[in-house]
């Protein structure tokens, strides 16, 4: 029998904190193993219970879920940890700034619970989760300061993976890709992980985040 995901929920609402719990561990394949209302608290938890997905609030005092995200899982985090973001803000700043931090996952607060219990298993088997919304708006109206300047030329990339990737910061699943492109699911796949070992990308989230950066969509 396969061993429940370990989840630690953040969140320095008290109320929200004890309904994701309890949504949680209402699951038969899910277990709560801590909660905090603080991303310092977070990181020191996950040091010592070792989940492997943490519900990450964002704005919270002492440490917000962007540091605390940084510390859990950022470039050259040796053992990073899979963090879920779930806001109220899907317009905000920092939702971009929490990709770039390392998350694997963004969703929102008034999400179903269906979609939250989604989210968690989504991320916790390495896959990356974004809202539709929030993959649709992601750099929405900071879009003009996260590209860069000049003409961008992604020349370590084929015409069809480029194609691919642009349709992926779009919001578009595997299987709307393949019915975008009328290709099948199994080389929409192909082509993704061929455009994260190209690029070094850990997962389409940053595949998301990248494309942005450049410019390759608006």
């Amino acid at each position: 029998m396969t061993a429940p995901v370990r989840v630690l929920v953040c969140d320095d609402q008290a109320l929200i904190r004890t309904g994701f719990a309890t949504i949680i561990d209402a699951q038969p394949d899910l277990e709560v193993v801590g909660e905090c209302g603080d991303g310092r608290a977070a990181v020191d938890l996950a040091g010592r219970l070792n989940p492997d997905v943490v519900v990450m609030d964002v704005r919270m005092p002492v440490l917000d879920g962007i540091g605390a995200t940084r510390l859990l899982a950022g470039a050259g985090v040796p053992d990073p940890v899979k963090v879920l973001v779930v806001t109220t803000f899907n317009l905000d700043e920092y939702v971009y700034e929490a990709l770039r931090a390392g998350a694997s996952g963004f969703l929102l607060k008034d999400a179903p619970p269906a979609q939250l219990l989604h989210g968690i298993r989504t991320v916790a088997s390495g896959a990356a989760l974004l809202a539709p919304e929030v993959t649709r708006q992601l750099v929405g109206r900071f879009a003009a300061r996260v590209r860069p300047a000049g003409e961008v030329a992604e020349t370590q990339l084929a015409p069809r993976e480029l194609e691919v990737l642009r349709l992926i910061a779009e919001g578009l699943s595997n299987s709307e890709i393949a019915a975008a492109l009328v290709i099948s699911q199994e080389t929409v796949k192909t082509y993704v992980s061929r455009i994260l070992t190209k690029l070094d990308l850990r997962d389409r989230v940053q595949a998301v985040v990248y494309a942005y950066r450049r410019g390759l969509v608006t």
